[in-house]
């Protein structure tokens, strides 16, 4: 460790304590300590000591030391740096101000530790802070209000946000992924919620629609939210207008689910416009349909697990089909037993009919028990039923379950993308890839931001916290990239691990396999540094005990007051070698 003093333009140097380290063939070094508020003779005598001499330190025994306030820092300035990294400040303010730092702040939160906007902005004051985000930021003194203002006026930047991220991630001739989802709201003052498809299963709440825009590799572009009762496919209208004239990219392969890019959209949509492709999926009811005309030779499959072919129903189309043995034998699996659950059910029926006493009768009444399995495990489809006065009998449709076993793991991808440009394997890929949206979907809704539960009455406002989130997501993405190798996530997408065996009969379908690295942190949970493997969440968490400490000393010339960062851990500090953070302060 050594004193170095930094000149400050026009006021006084300032005066810190640093140490160096090697990286590499690099010497670097880091700031542990300002101490530009301590007196010259006490800066004298720590050079001395540094340098190995014997000085009296009467005065500054170690009682004269008290640490007044400690606050988790690690997390905070990691992220901090990552915003600056991706000049994701500037993109939302080309200019420093106290409302970009505010808007600043709350992604940030959301990320570290997601609360209501007034438990966030209480983690700004000084007196109930759990961390430096407040006092990093110069937000000590915000109050709720400013943080409303601050969404609103997000909102009113998101699409200047959106289209700088747009340029940055998509370029012409790009895949872009899709994908809409829904989440429900507190209250029923929102103009936004309505009763629609609820996906999170919450009886009585209305809630509100969100597509979500990504990237290839499912980096986030752009958020947009609609009324709660919107249908999926209605949405992609205003997402194919926003990336042709808002952003300026005509060429592009849209990647979404087959309950987006319906038929009819597609022929009202995408086929008038040139430069338009896509990759999507066939429902189920088509997939028989093909199946039912043999267009599609279900018994090549005992041979490979792809096969493309075409059919005159979907001209100038290019139709593949895949099959994982995976997903068949465990839908195989899952419907015998819950026809044995049914039939259980059954023979208790059967035998109630059948008993000496208070035997049930009427067809009426075994109609309502029968009724009653059935409602409850939707399976009435499989099955021949015969209800009389006094009996009931059942038969398996055995030629419908023959059927459905054949098209177990079955699915048909659809796409007007030339062979020349993509393969079958490459589109499985593309279609495959739209697992980074519903993960973006599981992060934002349960996992790391927690986009519920939604108190705000305003639909603008609600609006404007689900852009937050989708900010929050953008910088936890690229954080996830950087430090892949200390969590549980693919270092590197591995294009190996979705080849398609045609010479191997047993080979499984093309899948995105987990590289071995993945695998091995699996099983060890360590890295190969030897580090030990964390969630992002977990990861945070260990940062945040890297601390802003406030120590005061106390001396007969007088009582001075400075701040000291808690020196890190080796996996502490890999983390910042990752993220290329070299100085680790606040100034």
């Amino acid at each position: 460790m050594y004193i170095e003093r930094v000149p400050n333009r026009n006021s006084p140097p300032a005066v810190l304590l640093r140490e160096s380290y090697r990286e590499g063939n690099q010497v670097k070094k880091r700031t542990l300590a300002n101490l530009s508020s301590l007196p010259e003779e006490i800066i004298d005598n720590m050079k001395l000591v540094l340098k190995g001499a014997s000085v009296s330190m009467t005065e500054a025994i170690p009682d004269n030391f008290e640490v007044i306030r400690s606050l988790p820092h690690g997390h905070v300035m990691v992220i901090v740096e990552m915003v600056k990294k991706l000049g994701l400040d500037k993109i939302i303010g080309e200019s420093p101000s106290r409302i970009r730092n505010l808007v600043v702040a709350m992604i940030i939160a959301r990320i570290i530790n997601p609360k209501s906007k007034l438990a966030t902005v209480r983690e700004f004051n000084r007196e109930t802070c759990s961390n430096s985000l407040g006092e990093i930021l110069n937000l000590e003194k915000a109050d709720e209000d400013e943080l409303y203002d601050a969404l609103d006026w997000l909102l009113d930047k998101q699409e200047k946000i959106e289209n700088k991220l747009a340029s940055l991630h998509l370029e012409s001739g790009a895949l872009v992924l899709y994908d809409v989802t829904s989440t429900y709201l507190e209250g029923s003052g929102c103009a936004l919620g309505k009763y629609g498809y609820n996906r999170d299963k919450k009886k009585g709440k209305t809630q509100i629609v969100f597509g979500l825009l990504c990237d290839k590799n499912g980096c986030p572009i752009a958020v947009e939210v609609f009324e709660g009762n919107t249908s999926d496919s209605s949405t992609l209208s205003g997402q194919i207008e926003k990336v042709r004239k808002r952003f300026g990219i005509k060429n592009v392969i849209w990647v979404t689910d087959r309950g987006i890019l319906t038929s009819s959209k597609i022929d009202e949509l995408v086929k008038p416009l040139p430069g338009l492709d896509y990759i999507t999926g066939l429902t189920r009811t088509s997939l028989k349909k093909l199946a039912e005309v043999e267009a599609i030779q279900l018994g090549l499959f005992d041979e490979v697990n792809l096969v493309e072919f075409e059919s005159k129903d979907y001209p100038s189309e290019r139709l593949i089909a895949c099959r994982n043995p995976l997903v068949a034998e465990k839908n195989q699996k899952q419907r015998e037993t819950l026809l044995k659950i049914v039939e259980e059910q059954f023979e208790l029926i059967i035998q109630a009919t059948k008993r000496e006493k208070r035997a049930l009768k009427g067809a009426d009444k075994i109609a309502l028990r029968v009724g009653k399995v059935l409602n409850k495990y939707k399976i009435n489809k499989y099955y021949n039923l015969e209800i009389t006065e006094s009996e009931f009998t059942y038969q398996r449709k055995q030629e419908l379950i023959a059927q459905e076993i054949a098209l177990d793991g079955v699915y048909i991808l659809r796409t007007s993308v030339d062979k020349t440009l993509m393969d079958g394997v490459e589109v499985v890929k593309a279609y495959k890839s739209l697992s980074t949206v519903e993960e973006a979907f599981r992060c934002y809704k349960s996992i790391d931001l927690k986009v519920r539960p939604i108190y705000h009455y305003k639909g603008d406002r609600v609006k404007a916290h689900i852009f937050l989130c989708m900010l929050a997501y953008y910088v936890e993405w690229h954080l996830k990239q950087e430090l892949a190798s200390l969590l549980f996530e693919d270092e590197k997408i591995d294009d190996s691990g979705a080849e398609l065996c045609y010479t191997h009969p047993n080979q499984d379908i093309i899948k995105a396999c987990r590289s071995d690295i993945a695998i091995a942190k699996d099983r060890k949970k360590r890295g190969k540094d030897n580090f030990p493997v964390h969630s992002f969440r977990t990861l945070m968490e260990d940062l945040g005990t890297i601390c802003l400490s406030t120590v005061q000393c106390k001396l007969p010339s007088g009582q001075y007051i400075f701040s000291k960062i808690t020196r890190p851990t080796e996996l502490q500090q890999k983390v910042l070698d990752l993220l290329d953070i070299s100085l680790f302060c606040t100034q």
